[in-house]
């Protein structure tokens, strides 16, 4: 068991997730730090247990949302990011994160275009959890909806013919929008892994719902009975879990 797993956080400019999600990490358990891309090495890669690409807007989306980031890291790291993927390194990808993630091929063949809207989305959304054995979604409930806020402008999933279906099937679309599909997303896909579950991307940000006091419901405490914690701590603590091999608090429920 791995007392205190490490966290690496690259940062681009335009990233503006970074110190958000390096909290919840640390609250979750994590020892998370906050890498700038221009001094991202493969030693860093290398020695930590969790790699977090944070949401923001990297390089102002200027091309297409993580594009650039995207063509910069795999020339600074050409295949160090493969390479700890097949060490058995988790990989979390948020938002932008989740872009990048998609660009750099570390997930099922996938794209998240612009929203059907048109327009920018920054709310809360309804989301379920479809695979319970993803090591990133392992101590949220399954049988119920749970809530995170979006913010994107470019979050519609799209995949080639018949694969978010496939997705869906097999257990890689691991969590869904539930209700409402805010972006047009296929097969309303929330969040997409690779085959192994340890490399996972999402849209939604649980960092942004760490505490129970955060929900724009003030009677959501009393009502969910979370006193303390708001969905998004669950969400790190089971990657928490995970990563240092920790017994599920579900499983021992």
């Amino acid at each position: 068991m791995i007392e205190t797993p490490t966290a690496l956080l690259p940062r681009y400019p335009g990233t503006n997730a970074d110190e958000e999600t390096a909290r919840a990490l640390r609250v979750a358990g994590f020892d998370a730090t906050i890498v700038p891309s221009a001094v991202l090495t493969r030693e860093a890669i290398a020695a930590a247990q969790l790699i977090v690409f944070s949401g923001g807007f990297s390089y102002g989306d200027y091309v297409m949302s993580g594009r650039i980031a995207q063509l910069i890291t795999q020339q600074k790291l050409t295949g160090a990011l493969e390479e700890f993927v097949e060490r058995g390194g988790y990989v979390l990808g948020i938002c932008n994160g989740f872009q990048i993630l998609t660009k750099l091929g570390l997930l099922p063949k996938a794209s998240l275009i612009e929203n059907t809207s048109g327009r920018f989305q920054c709310r809360w959304v309804k989301l379920r959890v479809k695979n319970e054995q993803n090591p990133f979604l392992r101590e949220l409930p399954a049988d119920v909806d749970i809530e995170f806020p979006i913010a994107h402008a470019e979050g519609r999933l799209v995949a080639p013919p018949g694969e978010a279906a496939r997705y869906a099937s097999d257990g890689r679309a691991a969590l869904t929008y539930a209700g409402e599909n805010p972006n047009g997303s296929e097969e309303a896909i929330a969040g997409l892994q690779n085959a192994s579950g340890r490399v996972f991307g999402l849209m939604p940000h649980p960092e942004r719902f760490l505490y129970a006091n955060q929900h724009y419901d003030r009677d959501w405490p009393e009502k969910s009975g979370e006193a303390t914690w708001g969905w998004g701590y669950y969400f790190f603590k089971g990657i928490y879990r995970s990563v240092s091999g920790e017994a599920s608090l579900l499983a021992s429920a």
